[in-house]
């Protein structure tokens, strides 16, 4: 089975983000930058296929050079193969998944997997689009993959408003993974070590002959601002029957006390 994982890097969410001066972006020097959550859920999905059916994971991403740290840690959880397409003027959500899908058509695939949205900008769109221009099925923010490859159909479950939808799908197709679909392996010591030393391949715009105007943002970001600061807590005052009083009220009402 050929399974591809497409992922990204994306700032340590544990850390405090800075706006830049010009507000249209954030401050990208000597922060930490890891794998995409939602992206570890599909890698520990495609490494599953992989112990369960046979075959190989290649997982691929679209960055700056410095995007080798996250593909050399696919490889240190199993991954067979690393690919990464020199990207640092693509910023647009629509134009990476334009260069991804024109590296995985001739690549060969039973399934590919992504996470279900990244945590940086959160468009939720990257296995949808592939998918779209591929022509082939896709199942979004999945928590359950069912595969046959002797019938090359899949059964999936996604959570939705009040219950839970089970889709049936043929292969190949894309899926896009959500939290509650696995738990995710921590790469072992000699993983890690094989890492350092493996092969990443590295891509460039024009060895794939793309024609970079087509690959123009179609979204602009205006403005970006921090979240309004939370109110301070109110502290009541009186004695315990008003006080007890005048908490359940606000409780009620749902208001900051």
């Amino acid at each position: 089975m050929k399974i591809i994982v497409c992922v990204k890097e994306v700032p340590d969410t544990a850390i405090a983000l800075k706006i830049k001066s010009d507000s249209t972006e954030i401050e990208t020097e000597n922060i930490p930058w890891v794998i995409n959550p939602y992206d570890e859920y599909a890698m520990e999905e495609a490494l599953r296929l992989k112990e369960r059916f046979g075959g190989n994971v290649t997982a691929i991403t679209v960055g700056r050079k410095r995007a080798e740290n996250i593909l050399r840690n696919c490889f240190a959880l199993g991954a067979d193969r690393a690919l990464i397409i020199n990207g640092e003027s693509f910023k647009d959500n629509l134009a990476v998944s334009k260069i991804l899908t024109k590296v995985i058509k001739n690549m060969g695939y039973d399934v590919i997997l992504c996470g279900k949205e990244s945590v940086d900008y959160g468009y939720a769109q990257t296995g949808q689009i592939i998918a779209g221009l591929l022509r082939i099925p896709c199942v979004s923010a999945i928590k359950k993959l069912d595969i046959s490859p002797s019938t090359k159909e899949a059964v999936c479950h996604r959570e939705i408003e009040g219950g839970l939808e089970v889709v049936k799908c043929s292969l190949p197709a894309v899926f896009t993974a959500q939290k509650g679909l696995n738990v995710p392996r921590y790469a072992s010591l000699s993983g890690i070590m094989k890492a350092k030393k493996t092969k990443i391949e590295t891509l460039e715009p024009d060895a794939l002959d793309l024609n970079l105007s087509n690959y123009k943002a179609k979204i602009k970001i205006i403005n970006l601002s921090y979240p309004p600061k939370r109110p301070e807590g109110k502290i009541i005052q009186g004695t315990l029957p008003d006080t007890a009083k005048e908490l359940v009220r606000s409780l009620r009402e749902a208001r900051y006390i």
